[in-house]
């Protein structure tokens, strides 16, 4: 199915995207699509999760310097945590690059809740619709699970990132906690119903 994209939102007249089931779409002149985190797959997270600590340092609770010491295997066991029984995580790929990593985990004591975590997206494939279709990936993914709510944290100081969960229907709550790596700044909770 072919559908013109907005030019406003686009900035480019005559962008179109190409868009199927399958969750992958064109952005520019790259298919960019939507894999599940496996073991096998666990390098190019690597890869992609460490520019994301370099890229955004402050969007993380983890940071580069002690992620880029993990080893090769420690990043496979992860991969496997991380697409478990009660988590699904997924990497956007342009020609097989990754540009963009999403995670999603059940709340341990209450199954009816999820949480989104480590959202990145490259930033030269920012605002090309990938970042919309990671969480939608996640929200798939908790509907599914049978979860009702999902929760996600987000820095102060990231008000970009506030206002694009906002446009997928995420409000903040009141919850506010320290940001371990920084003490001038905060966690913010953010919520989406999935009913």
């Amino acid at each position: 199915m072919q559908m013109r994209r907005d030019a406003r939102l686009a900035g480019l007249e005559g962008f179109t995207i190409e868009a199927s089931r399958a969750k992958n779409f064109l952005a520019g002149p790259a298919m960019i699509t939507l894999e599940p985190l496996t073991p096998e797959n666990a390098l190019v997270f690597k890869s992609a999760r460490l520019c994301a600590l370099q890229d955004a340092p402050r969007a993380f609770a983890a940071t580069y310097q002690d992620e880029s010491r993990l080893t090769d295997g420690d990043w496979i066991r992860r991969a496997g945590q991380w697409s478990g029984a009660r988590s699904r995580s997924f990497l956007a790929l342009d020609q097989g690059a990754a540009c963009g990593i999403v995670g999603g985990f059940l709340d341990p004591q209450d199954a009816i809740r999820a949480q989104l975590v480590s959202m990145w997206v490259a930033p030269a494939h920012r605002r090309l619709g990938v970042g919309t279709q990671l969480v939608g990936a996640i929200v798939d993914w908790a509907r599914a699970e049978k979860a009702r709510l999902l929760r996600l944290v987000v820095t102060s100081n990231n008000q970009p990132a506030i206002r694009f969960y906002r446009r997928l229907g995420f409000t903040l709550t009141a919850r506010i906690g320290p940001y371990r790596n920084d003490p001038l700044l905060d966690d913010l909770e953010m919520i989406r119903p999935l009913c």
